[in-house]
């Protein structure tokens, strides 16, 4: 069974945080809150975490995971931003986009897309994230929170405990925190491509 914890969502219990962190660092499989709807978190790294989340997800092969980042400067050491680009990724974080960039030699090799060699990277603006994160000193290894057959991410933590309580290790709960996922925009390429409109404002890719 899935370990609860419900979370203040402006001034988390720093208890609450350590243990969740350490749950994390021990292989632990969570769902969180975001700016952009829960997700499911794991630490760099942990494979097993990996096929977990492929397995509640049914993702193939070819998925971006995310790494969750504190701030921009922790987003640079994952992956490469060219000059054309940084300015803009720069502007649009913290916030609710990710983006699809080359992974440099500090991401492992599973969490790659297989052909392109890219990793989702992104910078939440949600306390309790940003808490988690400053606790575990390193980014989370994350995926939104759809299953299988829903058309919308999953919005409360009572209900992630419900159905998946035999499938993740904790439920962070910090109440409502939106149901409309992040921007996907890839920016690997000569020219940024919007792969998913969704929270964030596209207009500077476009």
């Amino acid at each position: 069974m899935a370990r609860y914890y419900d979370v203040h969502p402006e001034n988390p219990q720093p208890r609450i945080i350590g243990q969740v962190a350490d749950l994390i660092r021990g292989g632990g499989l969570v769902a969180y809150p975001t700016d952009s709807c829960y997700a499911l978190g794991i630490q760099l790294g942990n494979q097993d975490g990996l096929d977990r989340i492929r397995q509640i997800r049914h993702l193939d092969d070819r998925h971006h995971f995310t790494l969750i980042c504190r701030d921009f400067a922790q987003l640079g050491q994952f992956v490469q931003i060219s000059n054309s680009v940084f300015r803009s990724v720069k502007a649009s974080t913290p916030g609710s986009y990710t983006f699809i960039l080359p992974a440099t030699r500090e991401v492992p090799r599973r969490m790659l897309h297989p052909k392109k060699r890219t990793v989702g990277v992104r910078v939440p603006r949600h306390t309790v994230t940003q808490a988690l994160l400053a606790e575990l000193g390193e980014p989370l290894v994350s995926s939104t929170l759809v299953l299988p057959g829903d058309d919308e991410p999953m919005t409360q933590g009572w209900e992630i405990k419900e159905r998946l309580d035999h499938q993740v290790d904790a439920v962070l709960d910090a109440g409502d925190c939106g149901m409309e996922p992040t921007t996907v925009i890839d920016l690997s390429g000569p020219e940024p491509e919007i792969l998913r409109r969704g929270a964030g404002d596209v207009s500077r890719f476009e």
